[in-house]
């Protein structure tokens, strides 16, 4: 097989990942498509998408599902108050389930494999017996996806052929490296926002395992960054809309929003683009 030589990376972010979808328009209708899709949590899902149908019809799709999900944030990460209370009671480790979360994506994407998308897709989870980063390329898309979204503490870990997995954010939130490790030359980074603007101390108990995570996460992208090699073409799409609104820990939970989300990403990626691929 050809070695990719564009890569979309596509990193977490929950509900902010709306983003993604803005920017996935501006590069698609500007005929920019990928040799090689990665993807983490909320990443994995939208690249699923993009690696199965590489065109920007594939953005109308993503819109729909977002604004569907924006319209009713129960179908697919949420549950009633009581329900996930009874849950997290009875199960120790999650209060949603995730199986309306497979459910829409199933009815979206189909019994989709690895092998069967237009691109080469590679979907990032955090691999519990092994303590490690894995990346899946093979088998069923939907399961990787669950894996790779399985936050910690709201969804259950997912379990395949007997070895379970969280959310690939914990490992691996904006996989640059590893475009560059299988061969990209040209990578488009497509992230939530927050790497945008500097962080502050936390004040609350709640704010303390944010910022710590962002840390983590910002640092190792930051890394990842200045390591590529000058023959490796990388672009930071712009967000656009994001706001330190969003910087908070309800932030990825929160759908209100999502399509003017997409609309801004999109108009920003739009002259970002213009500007420095001209």
């Amino acid at each position: 097989m050809t070695q990719p030589r564009t890569a979309f990376v596509l990193g977490g972010g929950g509900a902010l990942g709306a983003v993604e979808v803005g920017m996935l328009g501006a590069l698609l209708e500007r005929g920019i498509t990928p040799d090689l899709v990665l993807g983490t949590s909320v990443g994995a899902l939208n690249g699923a998408f993009v690696a199965q149908d590489p065109t920007p019809d594939v953005v109308d799709r993503l819109t729909g599902l977002w604004e569907t999900v924006a319209a009713s944030s129960r179908e697919v990460y949420g549950d009633r108050p009581l329900r996930a209370v009874r849950r997290a009671v009875a199960t120790g480790t999650h209060v949603w389930s995730s199986k309306p979360l497979a459910t829409r994506l199933r009815e979206e994407l189909g019994e989709v494999t690895f092998a069967d998308l237009a691109v080469p897709l590679q979907v990032c989870a955090a691999h519990i017996e092994r303590a490690a980063e894995h990346w899946f390329d093979t088998g069923d898309v939907v399961d990787a996806v669950v894996a790779s979204a399985a936050v910690p503490g709201l969804l259950p870990p997912k379990e395949i052929d007997g070895e379970h997995y969280l959310d690939g954010g914990i490992v691996n939130s904006v996989p640059v490296a590893r475009a560059h490790q299988l061969g990209a030359t040209r990578v488009f980074v497509l992230q939530v926002g927050r790497m945008e603007r500097p962080l502050s101390a936390p004040r609350r108990p709640w704010d303390v395992a944010r910022v710590s995570f962002e840390i983590a996460r910002r640092h190792r992208f930051n890394r990842e960054m200045a390591e590529l090699p000058e023959s490796v073409e990388a672009h930071v799409l712009p967000t656009g809309g994001t706001s330190e609104r969003d910087d908070s820990v309800w932030a990825t939970r929160d759908f209100s929003g999502v399509v003017e989300k997409i609309r801004l990403s999109r108009e920003a990626g739009a002259a970002y683009l213009d500007e420095h691929l001209a």
